[in-house]
């Protein structure tokens, strides 16, 4: 396996330049960009030039990571090229947060095959309800896949997300890339860091992603009640004070949700991914030291690859926590960097929300964490 990790920005384009001599039908390119460059796409197309028989997927983001350094207004991309394993890619639409279920079902399906070991998706970040999304992909996967990814971003404007679909900056795309063989060794690590607050309330009233009531109170009143001051620069500021989710208190087992939008005539809130009615609900806040050391504890979960060659590693961290470490942002990339071995090759984004699995168990959605994926072969 042969690894590349190339940059591009306005004033140096691509450094150093794009490996085409990796150019294979079992070459994996995958790349992060800053929102703008969909409508200007120029480096986004030297990449089907560079790799014409590679598998090419990507998105927009809220921030691109490249080796140690946080970058915005770039174009961050990692290349595998595999020696004993298959890739593949498929993509589908979604008009509306209702496709999320087929949409994940589709691709899925499109790539379900006896010696696949893992799926890497990459979804429009705010038509998508990734819950929904994960759902209708395990629908479909055996447990034993692995299933990795993230939304993608669009800074701090939750305005318009792209995917790469068909070498094409896509509104409403989720991109799936498919690893086979036996050769091929993914493994995943994901961790937040934040820290709960305030009374445990019960989800009320939801449909799906939009959260409605809680302890059968308007959630956006309540919610606008811990912000203060800070509930005029909403749905952003929500990024600093997500909620805690757990089916109930016979669990300890919780997933962080984050806020894309609010409807002031409904006092709704619409989350990345669903909210169940029963299940309880937490604010939550983080201080800079807690996340820093997330991210480290990301890449401490990875589990140890028996092998000993190079790797791609993928880090996708919330732009919640880029909004609150500020200046400290590379802290967590350079913790994550120092924690991965000296072979991988370090990409990735700051994305709307994260698909990693809870340990060991089943694939979800998260957000507001760091969540690393590691890929090589054996």
């Amino acid at each position: 396996m042969q690894v590349r990790s190339v940059s591009w920005t306005p004033a140096q384009g691509w450094t150093p330049s794009l490996p085409a001599e990796l150019d294979s039908e079992s070459t994996l390119v995958v790349a992060f960009a800053t929102p703008n460059l969909a409508r200007d796409a120029g480096p986004l197309a030297d990449l089907p030039v560079a790799f014409p028989r590679s598998r090419v997927v990507g998105c927009s983001t809220a921030g691109e990571i490249f080796d140690e350094a946080l970058c915005d207004d770039t174009v961050t991309v990692g290349v595998a090229r595999f020696a004993r394993s298959r890739v593949e890619t498929t993509t589908a639409r979604v008009s509306s947060s209702a496709d999320s279920f087929t949409a994940g079902h589709d691709v899925a399906a499109s790539l379900a095959a006896s010696d696949l070991r893992a799926v890497f998706v990459l979804s429009d970040g705010l038509l998508v309800n990734g819950s929904e999304l994960i759902s209708g992909a395990t629908s479909v996967l055996p447990s034993g896949v692995v299933v990795t990814g993230g939304l993608a971003g669009d800074g701090e404007r939750f305005a318009r997300t792209w995917v790469l679909a068909g070498g094409e900056p896509t509104e409403g795309a989720v991109a799936g890339v498919g690893l086979y063989g036996d050769a091929v060794h993914v493994s995943t690590g994901s961790y937040g860091g934040w820290d709960m607050f305030g009374p445990e309330r019960r989800i009320t009233r939801a449909e799906r992603n939009v959260l409605y009531e809680l302890d059968d109170r308007p959630a956006l009143s309540l919610y606008k009640e811990y912000l203060g001051d800070r509930a005029r620069a909403l749905p952003a500021s929500a990024m600093r004070f997500p909620l805690a989710v757990r089916a109930g208190r016979h669990t300890e087992r919780r997933t962080v949700r984050t806020i894309l939008a609010v409807d002031e005539c409904r006092q709704s809130m619409t989350f990345a991914g669903d909210l169940p009615v029963g299940w309880l609900a937490q604010l939550m806040q983080a201080n800079q030291d807690r996340l820093v050391d997330g991210a480290m504890q990301a890449a401490a979960r990875i589990t140890p690859p028996p092998i000993s060659g190079p790797q791609l590693a993928i880090a996708i961290s919330c732009v919640g926590r880029r909004l609150v470490l500020g200046e400290r942002t590379e802290e967590e990339i350079e913790a994550t960097r120092e924690a991965l071995p000296a072979s991988a090759q370090l990409v990735g984004f700051y994305s709307y929300g994260e698909i990693a699995p809870h340990g060991a168990g089943h694939t979800d959605l998260h957000n507001q964490t760091m969540t690393i994926t590691t890929i090589g072969e054996r």
